[in-house]
């Protein structure tokens, strides 16, 4: 498997990179295997950024 990784400054909303990291532990029964931990970690570190981009842009939308 070799899941698409995005260059760091992409400009995707948190939702979208949230939904690859569902995507990513579907996958992955929940245990990330060591060749998928780097793309979760570059994950997590994008939607941290969209997170906060969003929140100084007051585009934050609540989880149901």
């Amino acid at each position: 498997m070799s899941p698409e990784v995005h260059i760091s400054g992409s400009v995707r909303c948190a939702a979208v990179v949230n939904g690859e990291i569902r995507a990513l532990m579907l996958r992955a029964s929940g245990r990330l295997r060591a060749e998928d931990r780097p793309v979760y970690e570059q994950l997590v570190a994008e939607w941290i950024a969209a997170t906060a981009r969003e929140r100084a842009l007051g585009d934050v939308v609540t989880a149901a």
